[in-house]
């Protein structure tokens, strides 16, 4: 079971789809944000009264055939064309199903059946919710698009209306849940937002499953500048209790001094694990190999699959 949005919660399912059905993973379930009001999902939104299916459409893809030709349909942007103008096919897709249906987890449910994916996606809440931050300096910003460029630390983060009811087969999936993912992803944008659903955070906390956090490579300009290792836990604790995380899954793979130099000149540096911090309040750390090679400072989808399998594994084994 993985929590999450945006691109880190894709790469995640991207790579554990591929073990779908083994010994090692029976099932593969994401529960996903649905604050999004920016780009075309925000466009959508707006112009229709749906959720934001962005986040929802990407997830459906990772878990879907990489080389079919309807999965690259789904994912396909317009790049020009008046008001298709960067819409992707899959959000105007997912918005029309919702119309035909009049539900959007049944647009999301027939989609599952179109792509023929492996695992399940719920939405956190079928609510229409905002996101709302304060930061340090008293400064209100509305809305996901302004909490993720806020450019300052932020004191406080909640949800308009403050407690929507959870979806309920998302909280069904959590309870039963034997490993629980959050993240990787943008920590104030992607991963809390889920947290501040009250049936959510508290079907984290009555399911017996390990919670791992996934933790994230480098800080996001505008949103986590500045923030280390256990700030990021800090945070989760200030907005969703104490005691809610059992470990973090970091990377230990040196990243490359030019890639990290080129980062930094968008603001952007590594996350430092800080693992005493970590262990002194309580939280096991484990680290591996995580990075992807190339250009871009990210993780790869595969190493990430095969440390949590490798993990779950172990703690399965520990509590036989």
């Amino acid at each position: 079971m993985a929590i999450g949005g945006g691109t880190g919660l894709s790469a995640l399912l991207r790579g554990l789809k591929h073990h779908v059905g083994t010994p090692r993973l029976r099932q593969i379930t994401g529960v996903v944000t649905v604050t999004d009001d920016g780009g075309s999902s925000g466009t959508l939104r707006r112009e229709f009264g749906v959720l934001p299916p962005g986040d929802i459409r990407n997830c459906i893809a990772a878990l879907a055939n990489d080389e079919d030709l309807l999965t690259r349909l789904f994912q396909y942007r317009f790049p020009n064309g008046g008001g298709l103008l960067g819409h992707s096919f899959g959000n105007l897709f997912l918005t029309a199903l919702t119309g035909i249906t009049g539900d959007f987890h049944q647009a999301i449910l027939e989609a599952e059946k179109v792509l023929s994916v492996r695992g399940k996606i719920f939405p956190a809440t079928v609510q229409d919710i905002r996101l709302r931050a304060r930061g340090l300096s008293g400064a209100v910003y509305e809305g996901e698009s302004a909490v993720g460029t806020s450019n300052e630390k932020l004191a406080a983060l909640e949800l308009d209306p403050a407690a929507p009811p959870a979806f309920p087969q998302a909280v069904a999936a959590l309870e039963n849940a034997d490993l629980i993912l959050l993240g990787p992803g943008s920590l104030y944008t992607s991963i809390l937002p889920n947290l501040l659903i009250p049936g959510i955070r508290q079907a984290l906390a009555k399911s017996k499953a390990p919670v791992i956090v996934l933790l994230n490579l480098m800080t996001q300009p505008g949103e986590t500048d500045g923030m280390m290792g256990a700030d990021h836990m800090q945070a989760i604790e200030r907005h969703a209790g104490k005691g809610l995380v059992d470990m973090i899954l970091a990377n230990d793979r040196p990243i490359p001094k030019p890639l990290l130099a080129h980062y930094a000149e968008t603001g952007s540096e590594c996350v430092t694990v800080e693992r005493a911090k970590m262990e002194e309040i309580g939280l096991r750390v484990v680290e591996a190999d995580l990075l992807a090679d190339g250009d871009l400072i990210r993780h790869d989808s595969a190493k990430l699959a095969a440390a949590v399998l490798e993990l779950a594994a172990e703690l399965t084994a520990h509590h036989a």
